[in-house]
């Protein structure tokens, strides 16, 4: 049985351009889509009076929410299979539940109850660093996030944390027929260079050589394995994190690897990921990797 992609809706602004988003990558993979809306969300918001005084207000919410979601995704594509789901749970706790049986979940940058203030919603925040599938969290601008720009982005990171990321980000790009740019961000330490007798400059070379190399073994398996992805492989000095935040103005989606401990149920997103989610130019897409 194919896996759906999941995407949590709640009738926020920020959901509707997610629900859009997720039935355009449905569409292009091939795959069946299910909404999910937790309905105990209600229970931080104001209650909306139910004209209906043999339902309450909270089912009455939840089955426009999911109605007028139904509808919008046959709008946009029909032929796209889709089902939908109303759980009884918390946001995070249900969309959590709903990534076991999902091939990636996606989500808005912020729900109906998230502070204006806030880059990023504390539920799709706590997703995207909890989920043991795909996340994608849809961000941006209109054009990152409408696909202009026809270019994926792949942070590379050590194959320990990033091989699955490798992997999605090729079936992206196959399935969009677009560039897939895979960035090495590098370092020279300050302490190497100061105490090294070489000239800094081939400190520097060493450095990216490097990087290089684990770049083309990060990619070889890949690379082969979809010959028709057009790759642009990029070793550039700097933090990687600004480095890819800099290039997500010119992308429709920006890939990146996390560490999944087994037993670990903090937060597992580090600085790369964590920066990305807040300030991306474009929708972002955290690939979890089992240790």
């Amino acid at each position: 049985m194919e896996l759906p992609l999941v995407v949590g809706v709640d009738g926020s602004d920020s959901s509707l351009v997610a629900l859009d988003w997720t039935v355009d990558e449905a569409a292009r993979q091939g795959l069946p889509l299910r909404l999910v809306y937790a309905s105990l969300w209600e229970r931080y918001e104001d209650v909306v009076p139910s004209a209906d005084l043999d339902r309450p207000s909270e089912q009455v919410m939840a089955e426009n929410i999911v109605g007028t979601g139904l509808e919008r995704v046959q709008r946009r594509n029909p032929e796209v299979k889709v089902s939908a789901d109303v759980v009884p749970a918390e946001a995070l706790d249900a969309l959590l539940r709903a990534g076991h049986d999902a091939c990636a979940l996606v989500t808005g940058s912020r729900g109906r109850g998230e502070l204006k203030g806030l880059l990023l919603g504390s539920v799709g925040l706590a997703v995207a660093a909890r989920a043991h599938c795909p996340v994608i969290v849809v961000r941006g601008d209109m054009a990152g996030v409408e696909g202009a720009h026809e270019r994926i982005l792949l942070g590379a990171g050590e194959p320990e944390s990033g091989a699955e990321a490798v992997r999605f980000a090729f079936r992206e790009a196959e399935a969009r027929g677009g560039v897939l740019d895979v960035v090495r961000a590098w370092r020279c330490p300050a302490y190497e260079s100061a105490d090294e007798p070489r000239p800094a400059e081939d400190v520097a070379h060493l450095h990216e050589e490097r990087a290089s190399a684990r770049l083309d073994g990060l990619l070889h398996d890949a690379v082969a394995d979809h010959p028709g992805v057009q790759v642009r492989r990029h070793t550039v000095e700097g933090p990687a994190r600004k480095v890819l935040l800099n290039r997500s103005a010119a992308a429709d989606l920006v890939i990146v690897g996390a560490r999944r401990r087994t037993g670990h149920f903090g937060l597992q997103l580090g600085r790369v990921g964590h920066t990305l989610l807040h300030h991306a130019h474009c929708p972002v897409a955290i690939v979890p990797q089992q240790v």
